[in-house]
């Protein structure tokens, strides 16, 4: 079979078209394939950013929550040895706080005193269950000579003048002293210059 010139000139051109068509029907191929593979990973890349937001969320109101539980349990601890949290007792009424002598000591010293020993919390001292301090009174004596506070506690039930309990606070070291101190005489004859005392029976 002869090919004319013209025949091969028309062969030769019809598969041009043809090779093009099919690289441009691949190139769409790929486009749409490119599209169809980006769709799940937007969807997934979305799905991450929606639940890593609801676990952001989640981890904080759990932090949150676990901070106001922790508040909670140590405000219910503190209230079960002050026997109520929501009791307010109220000076004047439930009891009563005198300072003496104040020209020998400054109250703040008296203060960190009763600090150092508990002595300085009111719900404490009107607490009467097994753990509270169930006191009707509390004296400050200083002696200025040793440079000591003596405070004399009295519990509920207390008879006369006989305290339930002595503690000495050394003044120039800040505490109670590591030996106690003699308790018995260093109160006799000084100056009261404190005195808590609970009006409610």
């Amino acid at each position: 079979m002869d090919l004319t010139n013209r025949d091969v000139r028309e062969i030769t051109m019809s598969k041009k078209p043809n090779k093009e068509k099919l690289l441009d029907k691949v190139k769409d191929e790929k486009l749409v394939k490119s599209k169809i593979l980006t769709l799940p990973i937007l969807i997934i890349g979305f799905l991450v950013i929606v639940f890593g937001a609801y676990m952001f969320y989640t981890m904080t109101h759990m932090h949150v929550t676990s901070k106001t539980e922790t508040s909670t349990v140590k405000t219910s601890s503190g209230s079960e040895k002050a026997s109520s949290s929501t009791k307010k007792y109220v000076a004047g009424k439930d009891y009563k706080i005198t300072y003496n002598n104040t020209d020998l000591i400054d109250k703040s010293t008296i203060t960190k005193a009763l600090d150092a020993n508990g002595l300085n919390d009111i719900n404490d001292l009107m607490d009467t269950s097994e753990d509270g301090g169930d006191m009707a009174k509390v004296e400050v004596y200083y002696n200025k000579d040793k440079n000591l506070l003596v405070e004399r506690l009295f519990k509920n039930g207390y008879s006369g003048n006989q305290d339930s309990a002595r503690v000495v606070y050394d003044i120039s070291q800040g505490k109670i002293p590591d030996n106690g101190a003699d308790t018995d005489s260093h109160y006799l004859d000084l100056p009261l210059v404190y005195t808590w005392e609970k009006l409610t029976k």
